[in-house]
């Protein structure tokens, strides 16, 4: 299709052709769209928001993120010494950790807790895309005018500093190792051994979080990339395919893993504050 097709009747003259490796494509109209193109990157944007908001929120909170056997995901791992408050009468949330940071922190655990999570998802590549567009609308959607004169990728500050992405990656596979061990603590009841509903709520985010880890693009390229024969190389060819597929719904593993890591503090919070009870089942 020519841009004399996309030009509406009696509307304005074509675009004159781009040029140059920083041009952008003129586009006269504030829109040439007749859909709802503005839902999607609405939508996105309001859910990024209020989550930023509430995990902020929660995190300067510094109350209620432990109700025994449960530990909130955004004050995990505990590395300051008020952490081995938590469990009165009880084993310590994180033996090898609690203390870590020394008794000079006095502010919530969850800022130190919260710095590698979001860390991958400020850089993941998917949430680039999804803030890039609803927030700084570059761009907001296909043939939709944006409001920046210049064009320069991720190579100046900040947007250059995304390039840590695939280190916060390595490190969010610890996180995740830790979240794994807390959902298995929290089958540890004072008593022995049983299940409640924060069981299951905390099993599950830790699994979201592996699937959202394991479908990352720097997953897929530490698994199968740079290699030049993958016939030389069949375990790797096979856990490049294996993350392949998972990478595919990597939009949706992310926007789960998001939501129920919200959804398990609040849990753990009105479990903690004692809104709702604490049922288990055996």
């Amino acid at each position: 299709m020519t841009a004399t097709a996309l030009t509406p009747p009696g509307g304005p003259a074509p675009a004159p052709p781009v040029s140059g490796p920083k041009a952008r494509a003129a586009i006269a109209t504030k829109t040439l769209r007749k859909d709802r193109w503005w839902l999607e990157p609405a939508f996105t944007a309001t859910v990024l928001l209020l989550f930023v908001g509430y995990v902020s929120w929660a995190a300067w909170e510094n109350a209620d993120y432990y109700a025994r056997p449960y530990l909130s995901p955004l004050y995990s791992p505990c590395l300051a010494s008020i952490c081995a408050n938590v469990r009165a009468g009880a084993h310590i949330v994180h033996p090898p950790m609690v203390g870590f940071i020394g008794t000079w922190w006095a502010v919530s655990p969850a800022l130190l807790a919260i710095i590698i999570p979001g860390g991958i998802r400020t850089t993941c590549y998917y949430y680039r895309k999804a803030y890039y567009r609803s927030l700084w609308r570059a761009p907001a959607a296909c043939a939709v005018a944006e409001p920046h004169r210049r064009y320069t990728g991720e190579t100046r500050f900040p947007l250059v500093l995304q390039n840590v992405h695939r280190l916060f990656f390595l490190l969010a596979l610890i996180i995740n190792g830790v979240l794994t061990w807390d959902a298995f603590e929290s089958f540890r009841w004072p008593g022995g051994w049983g299940m409640g509903v924060g069981s299951i709520v905390l099993t599950l985010n830790a699994a979201f979080l592996w699937l959202y880890s394991l479908s990352c693009h720097s997953c897929r390229h530490i698994v199968g990339g740079r290699l030049k024969h993958f016939s030389r190389h069949p375990v790797r060819y096979r856990l490049w395919g294996l993350v392949s597929k998972l990478n595919e719904r990597h939009m949706q593993f992310a926007w789960v893993s998001l939501v129920w890591v919200a959804l398990t503090d609040l849990y753990v919070r009105l479990v903690a504050s004692g809104w709702v009870p604490n049922p288990r089942f055996f």
